[in-house]
């Protein structure tokens, strides 16, 4: 899950190598898609926050819509991926917080946590960001999410990566790789191409 046009899609293509619909403006997963692999259901979650030329009215019924979902099927989730775009969010997370708000991003993860669905943080777009910027950049998303820096003490949780170049991929399926053995859910690895 993630705010729209943050490479959610993207990133289930990387990791299943199923042909997941995606484009190029915010909003073209509306609805919650399944993606049937091998035993277990991959969920694409449409983008929550701003969506342009959609309601405000719209874009609260797809946050409830989601935290519905996460809260009727927390027991059969075996992991979460909260995607974020490393170029916008530091800047999306200031501007709510100018106006006195929780950003929907930082409310999302904490709701997460709070079900104990221990999330991943996918931090897409990296490769548009300068290699020698990227460690402040990631110190300062898990301070926003609540996390202290530096960033690399929390490599269970956060990978950097580029859904585009597949930059950081391999990380990221290690991780889920990891997440699903803890489970005692190794059975369930063969989705992951």
């Amino acid at each position: 899950m993630g705010r729209s046009n943050v490479g959610k899609s993207s990133v289930i293509r990387q990791l299943t190598g199923k042909r997941v619909r995606v484009g190029r403006k915010p909003g073209v997963t509306r609805r919650i898609a399944r993606y049937r692999c091998g035993k277990i259901d991959i969920v694409d979650m449409p983008g929550f926050g701003f969506m342009a030329g959609v309601s405000r009215e719209a874009q609260e019924q797809v946050k409830t819509e989601i935290v519905r979902y996460l809260e009727q099927n927390r027991e059969r989730i075996l992991l979460t991926m909260e995607v974020i775009d490393a170029r916008a969010f530091s800047e999306i997370v200031e501007r709510w917080e100018r106006r006195g708000r929780i950003p929907v991003d930082v409310e999302m993860f904490s709701f997460l946590q709070e079900l104990k669905l221990n999330p991943i943080v996918v931090v897409n777009k990296i490769d548009l960001i300068y290699p020698q910027d990227r460690n402040a950049l990631l110190d300062d998303i898990c301070e926003k999410l609540g996390m202290s820096s530096p960033w690399r003490q929390w490599l269970d949780v956060v990978v950097p990566i580029s859904a585009k170049t597949g930059e950081g991929v391999v990380t990221l399926k290690k991780l889920v790789r990891q997440r699903l053995r803890e489970l005692g859910q190794e059975r369930l690895l063969s989705w992951l191409k």
